[in-house]
């Protein structure tokens, strides 16, 4: 009996040799070349841009008053999706994480009655939400309004944006006139 445990051990031993001398030649012959710095290496946007890419279609986007012209209340309701988890649209909305947006367009900025505004929105003044103001603020909030508490990065695309500003254009008992291209 103890003759064949010494067996069992042996090949259960010479099992693990093997692979370990298996491991160890891979190693050596496939050798890993480990970073100086842990991490990967991601492509720089600056040449795409010197090179007339993204920098390029940023610079000819077209302005609010043209693409209202072609904006779509139905799309500009259904990229507001995401607004609903901090934001109401129905006329008497309660706030929520933030102001709600009934008769946005044309209301003066930081001004809905009970909602605590970051002290930058409160330091906008007599700044109103037209269509300029409204698509600056959707394409980069933090940039609009430094020191603003909303946490929300943008709508990069120009004519989501102008979809958007459509639809909040259109929630209201009497709608404002959009600008004219």
């Amino acid at each position: 009996m103890n003759i064949e445990l010494n067996k069992i051990a042996g090949a259960g031993l010479s099992t693990l040799l093997v692979v370990m001398a298996l491991n160890m030649g891979a190693g050596i012959v496939f050798a890993p070349k480990k970073p100086v710095v842990p991490g990967y290496d991601l492509p720089s946007l600056e040449p795409a841009a010197a090179a007339g890419g993204a920098g390029a279609a940023a610079a000819v986007e077209e302005p609010i008053a043209v693409r209202l012209a072609k904006a779509d209340v139905a799309k500009g309701e259904k990229a507001v999706g995401a607004c609903k988890a901090c934001h109401t649209f129905e006329k008497g909305g309660a706030n929520k994480v933030g102001p709600h947006l009934y008769d946005v367009y044309g209301r003066a900025e930081g001004s809905v009655a009970g909602f605590g505004y970051s002290a930058a929105m409160k330091a906008r003044g007599d700044k109103s939400w037209d269509a300029d103001a409204l698509d600056h603020f959707l394409k980069n909030p933090k940039a609009y309004v430094p020191g603003t508490a909303m946490a929300f990065a943008g709508i990069a695309r120009p004519e989501a944006r102008a979809d958007v500003v459509a639809y909040l254009n259109s929630l209201a008992d009497s709608p404002k006139p959009l600008p004219k291209p």
